[in-house]
């Protein structure tokens, strides 16, 4: 497998000839986005790539369409060139007249999809939505549904690769990361926070994202979604610091990419 992180939440993932994208962002920095309800962020990092620089897309994961954080307008329209997407399913319903059903498949929590290899020598994958929750349990009429995707060759149990999705540390996360037997972990960090809603957060701090990999225990935890965005309060210095401080057991398996650089995991 080889990730190579774009900016953001975005992470091209390339596994066994698939090419699987991470919730597309490629807008440039300095544009300052509503999130609705008083919320919203300016994005203050470029991307590492364009969409152009990145080649076909076989698969594209949007953990959710409504925040332009995970999904902004230059990653909209690349989407349409993308052999298959995978989104939350009230998402799914918002982008079928831009994406049309046939290439376009929502998901709900624990829900799973089988894609079979749309090139020669290309492994049948199956994805699973894993829970997320992007806030306290009384804002999610607020700010909508969100998923992650646990990702596996068929035939295995094992999870090649999981992506946490947008999401605070919280019970269904916690037991589906206990459940699973995951190789990579892909957790968007960050800590976001917003002045109108004062401490509450809606992502998870570096602390909470090494609790969650101490519980997962993969081989592989690497980061994303932790800069880039003003709305980011634990941010990258949270993280590293938290890292720093953990036990070996997940010191050992915390792996930083570099924007644009392709490494293999």
């Amino acid at each position: 497998m080889k990730l190579t992180r774009i900016g953001g939440p975005t992470v091209l993932v390339e596994l066994d000839g698939w090419r699987i994208l991470v919730d597309p962002t490629f807008d440039p920095a300095g544009r300052h986005y509503e999130f609705g309800w008083g919320t919203g962020s300016t994005k203050t990092l470029d991307p590492a790539l364009t969409a152009a620089e990145l080649g076909p897309i076989d698969l594209a994961l949007v953990s959710h369409d409504h925040h332009a954080d995970n999904l902004d307008d230059a990653g909209r329209a690349m989407l349409p060139s993308a052999g298959a997407v995978l989104t939350t399913a009230s998402g799914a319903g918002r982008m079928a007249e831009d994406l049309g059903a046939g290439r376009l498949h929502g998901l709900r929590a624990g829900e799973s999809i089988t894609l079979p290899g749309t090139r020669p020598g290309l492994p049948t994958l199956v994805v699973t939505a894993t829970p997320c929750r992007h806030g306290p349990p009384f804002t999610r009429p607020i700010v909508g549904d969100v998923v992650g995707f646990a990702v596996r060759r068929q035939g295995e149990e094992r999870v090649a690769i999981w992506i946490t999705g947008d999401t605070v540390l919280f019970g269904a996360l916690r037991r589906a990361a206990a459940e699973l037997d995951v190789d990579v972990m892909l957790a968007n960090v960050g800590g976001v926070r917003f002045g109108i809603s004062g401490p509450v957060r809606f992502t998870m701090t570096g602390r909470e994202a090494v609790e969650l990999v101490g519980i997962a225990a993969p081989r592989i935890a690497t980061f994303a979604h932790y800069d880039g965005w003003s709305h980011f309060v634990d941010g990258e210095r949270g993280l590293r610091d938290a890292i720093d401080g953990s036990e070996a057991s997940v010191h050992d398996r915390a792996l930083w990419l570099v924007d644009g650089i392709a490494v293999e995991v």
